[in-house]
């Protein structure tokens, strides 16, 4: 039977509610009432060709605009083998150029996928094949790092299965990608956010909010308007904007994953969202966190995970009950969720649980942490231990510079910390009170022992700069365009490196072509990631191995954080006369 596409496209929204047309997705994405599959498809083998175009996308049943890799979104998933050789060319459909960088893959850095840093794009109606060894395992992705083509739809999974015997044994897998959609073009939302702060906020305080004890006293929130600051400006763009989606389907479109009850189910959480992280949880049903960033962990039993942007997490859960059960992953503002359900049987819901009250900034937030007791901060009145501290004192607009030599104060510095404190063992903006446990990065150990057990010869700091009125970010003080030299490293070199968030904002700060250990936990089993969300008002450390020879990006993939600056090259060279 044919079936004009025109009147389809038009009449999807009457078929049922938030009913997602299944040809736009790939079959992996597919729910289960759709395709009746439980194991996905993929791209395989050793010569693989992509296209990138412009398309549509439904979301609730609604038309959308999208940057699609063979005509889907999510894109088609590449499964392959640690071992092998991978060929994969690339060919650009778009009036404008685009790229592929393979995120956590350790491949050259000519065939990274970062135009102006590894090699100079795709150009329109032209063909680019990446070539490189697999040299790894785990959960990965791909996506474009041209533009804005990501928020558009620009991103895809990768699985690659280990050489040998998988440390993990399931019965089942999944994968579920996490991601946020927009119907108003990305460059729009980018504007907005620079024409007025908070522009996507619809969570303000309100009077009711006072009467019901829900926000802060009058007396603080003074306080905070002095300080231009707002507590409830957790993320840059919100639900008022945002649909989150879960292999490319809207709360209402409700993807389902199928289980028998006792098996073991693998869940591969990828993170491709534009500018949200996420809180998991699957009520009822504990996970068993078993990698993070495609790297495999000693197992950690948890109710509740907070994934950044740019992270991955396997997880095992075994249902054992013939029940559906509801899968959540609830925008760290609350202002908005991704659901799926998984189940024993096509057709079987659980009921989503309501959105959590939205959480408001503390002062640890602002880098301001009290359990210290007095406050290094010139001509701020001292506060007591555990007491209320009069800020009246404070002038946030002179910053203080001694906490951070190296910053380059402008315009585009807002604050700078005065008490930033290791965040690392932090649940994350909204979790401290939840009566469950919830995954930290302190819990993280690495199943495998650590590659490089040297200490460090020498410690950087990175401050982590932004004005959130002007929508400014940056490192040390300084946007990318106006950066005039990448940070240098020596090849093979062991350096220490911490990040320091003087912001209110989250950062999820990426490495490309290397796997560094976070500074916690057990010595030669600390874990091994190619991202770290770095805490409002907060340090994380690492360690890296400069290993990989080439320039390799480093920014925040809070991509309009990177995108209005947040963004450095990291050149990795062999002492002058020394071999490589």
């Amino acid at each position: 039977m044919h079936i004009n596409r025109r009147k389809l496209l038009s009449g999807v929204g009457l078929t049922g509610a938030g009913l997602a047309l299944s040809g736009m997705l790939p079959a992996w994405a597919q729910s289960a009432s759709m395709s009746g599959l439980s194991t996905p498809d993929a791209l395989s083998g050793e010569d693989i060709a992509l296209r990138i175009s412009r398309s549509h996308v439904m979301v609730d049943g609604r038309q959308g605009h999208a940057t699609t890799i063979n005509g889907t979104v999510p894109g088609p998933l590449i499964r392959l083998r640690e071992g092998q050789n991978l060929r994969v060319s690339v060919t650009n459909e778009l009036n404008e150029d685009t790229s592929i960088h393979w995120h956590g893959l350790i491949v050259p850095f000519q065939m990274d996928g970062v135009p102006g840093v590894s090699f100079p794009g795709i150009r329109p109606r032209e063909t680019f094949a990446y070539e490189f060894p697999i040299r790894q395992s785990g959960t990965y992705w791909y996506h474009s790092h041209s533009g804005l083509q990501e928020p558009e739809g620009h991103y895809a999974p990768i699985i690659i299965d280990p050489a040998g015997v998988d440390p993990v044994q399931y019965d089942r897998e999944y994968v579920v990608v996490l991601s946020d959609y927009s119907f108003m073009h990305a460059h729009t939302i980018f504007m907005r956010l620079k024409q007025q702060s908070g522009a996507f906020n619809m969570q303000r305080q309100t009077v009711a909010g006072l009467l019901a004890g829900r926000d802060q006293p009058l007396s603080e929130r003074r306080e905070w308007a002095g300080m231009r600051m707002d507590p409830t400006d957790i993320s840059d763009v919100t639900g008022a904007a945002f649909k989150f989606l879960i292999n490319g389907h809207g709360p209402q479109d409700n993807w389902t994953a199928l289980f028998q009850p006792g098996e073991r189910v693998r869940l591969r959480f990828i993170n491709a969202a534009a500018m949200t992280i996420f809180n998991v949880r699957i009520p009822g049903l504990a996970m068993e966190v078993v990698a993070a960033d495609g790297q495999y962990v000693r197992p950690v039993r948890v109710d509740e995970f907070q994934i950044a942007n740019a992270e991955t997490y396997d997880v095992i859960v075994t249902p054992t009950e013939d029940r559906a059960f509801s899968m959540v992953a609830e925008a760290v503002d609350r202002s908005g969720m991704a659901r799926a359900t998984l189940a024993p049987r096509v057709g079987m819901t659980a009921e989503a649980p309501p959105l959590r009250p939205r959480p408001l900034a503390t002062m640890r937030d602002m880098g301001m942490d009290m359990s210290a007791g007095t406050m290094a901060w010139p001509g701020a009145a001292p506060a007591e231990a555990g007491g209320s501290m009069d800020m009246g004192g404070m002038d946030m607009s002179m910053r203080n510079p001694a906490n951070a030599p190296q910053v380059v104060m402008g315009p585009g510095v807002q604050t700078i910390a005065p008490m930033p404190v290791d965040r690392m063992g932090d649940r994350g903006q909204g979790l401290n009170d939840v009566d469950h446990k919830v995954l930290v990065y302190t819990d993280l150990q690495s199943l495998a022992p650590n590659p490089d057990l040297r200490a460090p010869s020498r410690e950087l700091e990175l401050h982590l700069t932004g004005n959130m009125e002007r929508f400014m970010w940056s490192f040390d003080g300084e946007r990318f365009s106006e950066v005039t030299a990448p940070i240098p490293f020596r090849l093979n070199e062991r350096v220490r490196v911490k990040l320091v968030n003087d912001s209110m904002m989250s950062h999820p700060i990426h490495l490309h072509g290397h796997f560094f250990e976070l500074v916690t936990g057990e010595r030669g089993h600390r874990p091994r990631k190619h991202t770290v969300n770095v805490l409002p008002g907060g340090t994380a450390t690492f360690d890296l191995t400069a290993d990989a020879p080439g320039d390799w990006a480093f920014h925040c993939h809070m991509l309009y954080h990177m995108h209005a600056g947040m963004f450095r090259v990291v050149s990795v060279r062999p002492l002058q006369g020394a071999r490589s």
